[in-house]
C-alpha cells in the first residue's frame, strides 16, 4: 500500500464498495422514493377509509331521523268526552293502540292540544299542571309547553309525541301521532266546537 492509498478516508472506501455492489448495479433504486409512495398509498387508503366510516354514518342518522318523522297510517279515533271539557280540563285516552296512553288538554282559551303522556326522559306519564298552564312529570321535574310540546326544563331531552286532531260533525278525533323534535307538528287548533257545523276551526 502506497503512502497516498493509506491516506485515503476510510469513508470514501466504503462508498466505493457500496457503489460497487453487484446487485444495485443490477436493481438501481431510490429508498426515499420508495418511502414517500408507500407513505402516499397509505394516507390515500386513510382518506378513502375514514370517508367511507363518514358517508355511512351519515347515511344512519339520516334514515333513522326521517323514519322518526313518518307519521304512520293509525286508524282515526273518536275522543269521547272531548266535547264536554270545560277550558283547563283534560282527560285521558288511548291512542294510537290500547297500549299508548296519550292526553287531551283543553286550554283556558278553549283551544284543544293532545300529546302522548309518555314523558321523553324515562316514560312517566305526564299530567296538566292548571295554575302554571303546562304539561308536568311528577318523577323528575321535567316540564313540557302546552301549546308546542316543547321542553320548558328538566331532564327530558325532546318534546312530547303530538296527537293530531281534526274536527267532524260528531266531536274531535284523533288521526295521527308525529314524533316529538322534528320541527313539524300536525295540530288543530279549536276555539268553539259549535264552529265545526261550518267546517271552520280558529
Amino acid at each position: 500500500m502506497t503512502k497516498d492509498e493509506s491516506l485515503t478516508p476510510l469513508s470514501d472506501e466504503r462508498e466505493v464498495r457500496r457503489a460497487s455492489a453487484p446487485y444495485q448495479r443490477e436493481f438501481p433504486y431510490e429508498r426515499d422514493e420508495e418511502a414517500q409512495v408507500a407513505r402516499r398509498e397509505f394516507c390515500r387508503f386513510l382518506g378513502f377509509t375514514s370517508a367511507a366510516f363518514f358517508l355511512s354514518a351519515v347515511g344512519f342518522a339520516a334514515k333513522s331521523y326521517w323514519e322518526a318523522q313518518r307519521v304512520p297510517p293509525f286508524k282515526p279515533l273518536r275522543i269521547e268526552g272531548a266535547e264536554d271539557l270545560q277550558p283547563g280540563e283534560a282527560l285521558n285516552f288511548r291512542y294510537p293502540t290500547e297500549r299508548d296512553s296519550a292526553i287531551l288538554v283543553r286550554a283556558e282559551d278553549g283551544n284543544y292540544y293532545a300529546y302522548g303522556q309518555k314523558c321523553t326522559h324515562l316514560s312517566c306519564p305526564v299530567y296538566y299542571e292548571r295554575r302554571h298552564g303546562r304539561l308536568e312529570c311528577p318523577c323528575h321535574e321535567g316540564a313540557f309547553d302546552l301549546k308546542t310540546g316543547n321542553v320548558l326544563y328538566g331532564p327530558p331531552p325532546r318534546p312530547l309525541d303530538r296527537i293530531v286532531l281534526e274536527v267532524r260533525g260528531d266531536g274531535i278525533w284523533a288521526v295521527g301521532r308525529e314524533a316529538g323534535g322534528g320541527g313539524r307538528f300536525g295540530r288543530l287548533f279549536v276555539s268553539d266546537l259549535s264552529s265545526e257545523r261550518d267546517g271552520k276551526c280558529s
